[in-house]
């Protein structure tokens, strides 16, 4: 601990003699040093990650870095209580058996084999992870492939790889899917429909992708499966397995849902057809629902705020979004957007192979929120250079998801999926075991995005 602490305070004093040195201001510099040590600090003290957001805010407005005006309009409040919304939304799904029910409703699969099993719970988590987010479905479907494989006495890490890799992909084929869809959806503009039409199909393409590597990579544990389902059979296992609670008020929770769906998909056409500021419907959809939910389980409605919204983790990211807006409001990320622009020699095409790259090798190491919410400052700065931001944004959203395939800690879905398999199963993922496989699906799929960006027009 001593000797990490340490390399954060030389590592600070250093970006901070820098960021002077190549000619920034004092707040510049501050604000680079401050982002800086709480990313670091995030990523070598993860326990400890929002004392460094409360620390490294508090000095930026003690050292009037920013003042407490634009701290505020910097911290994104829109986007967290838009999650705040969805999570109660999620937590009656959740309380009303929604994602058990739906499990074991496609994985119900006649004359089952292990190739068709691998489908399964690909297509389910990439899917699952589109409607929701990909925390929550990796949490249902890992539960799941445990159960499974413990039954057939098969290794499951084969198949909770396939599952988490998958749900990554899934993450960006909509805005629900990860924080960052909804952060890339308020800053840059983009409505429900631009992702569905332009981010779903190409989150397709790379799933079909990913799933062809994996039934080629996973081809002993395949067969290892098939051998076991012969020997055991599996007519009624799935049905006795997946424990389904009774239906209750599941059908009136998939209304609201459902609902919420619907108003977030059409926001931008309701917003223009009723004159409201940009983005108005996408954040009052999930308010209103939740509102809703707890007055009609108002007994819960305390739970639900407490127990299923993520306070630690909004709390992280709105200190974390404000400390990121103040290098645009210093300046700092004009300065090293025009230095980008000029490395990429003013051309796009260029610019995009840097983003998507920079981001996907940056999210296999950080969180791939935290990765894009110091993106977006020199993003939003690139606007100014009169650069067409619209592919740059395409590639920030797939690199940032992508990259999280690559290692165990790239995403919070992995993380989940491993702490889960540890807690139930003792069993313990090696770097390695992860490493090789997420290499080759992180890379493909990445690349499958580059070029697509290059080539296709319209994106």
């Amino acid at each position: 601990m001593l000797k990490k602490l340490i390399v954060l305070i030389v590592v600070s004093v250093s970006l901070g003699f820098l960021s002077r040195g190549v000619g920034l201001s004092v707040h510049q510099a501050t604000a680079v040093t401050i982002f800086s040590v709480s990313i670091l600090g995030t990523l070598i003290f993860w326990n400890f990650r929002l004392s460094f957001a409360f620390l490294g805010t508090s000095v930026l407005l003690l050292s009037r870095t920013i003042d407490i005006e634009h701290l505020i309009r910097f911290s994104s409040l829109e986007i967290i209580l838009f999650l705040v919304g969805m999570m109660v939304i999620i937590g009656l799904l959740k309380e009303e058996g929604l994602f058990a029910w739906l499990v074991s409703m496609i994985l119900r699969i006649p004359h089952l084999t292990a190739k068709k099993f691998l489908f399964a719970i690909s297509i389910l988590s990439a899917l699952l992870a589109c409607a929701i987010d990909e925390v929550t479905s990796i949490i249902f479907m890992v539960a799941a492939i445990i159960e499974i494989c413990d039954y057939f006495e098969v290794d499951p890490r084969p198949f909770i790889i396939c599952s988490v890799m998958t749900t990554n992909i899934g993450s960006a084929g909509t805005v629900l899917g990860n924080p960052i869809g909804i952060l890339i959806a308020t800053k840059a503009g983009l409505s429900f429909e631009d992702f569905i039409i332009k981010a779903f199909p190409l989150m397709l393409l790379c799933l079909c992708a990913a799933v062809f590597v994996l039934l080629i990579w996973y081809q002993k544990a395949i067969r290892e499966l098939d051998q076991q389902i012969k020997r055991f059979g599996a007519n009624e296992i799935l049905m006795r397995l997946i424990s389904v609670p009774p239906e209750r008020h599941l059908k009136i929770s998939l209304v609201i849902f459902i609902f919420t769906l619907v108003f977030i998909s059409l926001h931008h056409r309701l917003e223009l057809a009723l004159n409201l500021e940009k983005n108005t419907i996408l954040l009052v959809a999930p308010l209103f629902s939740a509102g809703i939910i707890m007055l009609w389980k108002w007994r819960k409605a305390r739970e639900f705020i407490e127990k299923d919204v993520e306070w630690w983790t909004l709390l992280f990211f709105m200190l974390l979004f404000a400390q990121a807006g103040t290098l645009k409001y210093t300046g700092a990320s004009d300065i090293l957007a025009q230095r980008l622009v000029a490395f990429a020699g003013n051309n796009l095409d260029v610019l995009k192979g840097i983003v998507v790259w920079l981001s996907a090798i940056g999210s296999s190491i950080l969180d791939n929120v935290v990765l894009v919410a110091s993106f977006i400052p020199v993003m939003q700065s690139f606007q100014s250079m009169h650069v067409n931001l619209q592919s740059l944004w395409w590639a920030l959203l797939f690199g940032g998801c992508f990259g999280g395939n690559i290692t165990f800690v790239g995403s919070t879905a992995n993380i989940v999926a491993l702490g889960i398999l540890e807690k139930e199963k003792n069993i313990r993922m090696t770097f390695f075991q992860w490493f090789w496989i997420g290499l080759t699906v992180g890379i493909i799929t990445t690349a499958i995005v580059w070029i697509v960006l290059l080539v296709v027009p319209w994106y």
